[in-house]
């Protein structure tokens, strides 16, 4: 593979697109403005992503945690990010995704997972 080139397949022009409006409601009028804040190469700051590269963008800019394991869900399937131009706001869509994953956690593993992280968890009375 050359310098500079893509390791993969492109990005299609609405994930791009999808980028741009995120970019943009962060403050940003392109990708080359948003290139040292977020750290893109020349060639993402040019917009060309591939589709693995501009999906972990997105989720930076939802504010999504990478999955452990490999497992985005309960039932080990990512949850659907909405398209520019669909009603529901990303936000809304990961928030939700989130609560429901949450409810069916055991109490345990979620103190586990609150104590791994430095916070202090005591047993409600």
């Amino acid at each position: 593979m050359s310098f500079g080139q893509q390791s993969g397949p492109p990005a299609s022009q609405k994930q791009v697109a999808y980028l741009k409006s995120l970019f943009q409601k962060a403050g940003f009028d392109d990708f080359r403005a948003a290139r040292h804040s977020y750290g893109l190469t020349q060639r993402q700051a040019g917009g060309k992503f591939t589709t693995r590269e501009a999906s972990a963008l997105i989720d930076q800019l939802l504010g999504v945690e990478p999955a452990d394991e490999g497992i985005d869900g309960a039932d080990g399937v990512a949850p659907k990010l909405p398209i520019s131009g669909e009603r529901v706001r990303a936000e809304t869509v990961h928030a939700d995704a989130r609560v429901e994953l949450l409810r069916g956690m055991p109490a345990e593993l979620l103190s586990a997972e609150l104590e791994r992280r430095g916070w202090q968890v005591t047993p409600p009375d």
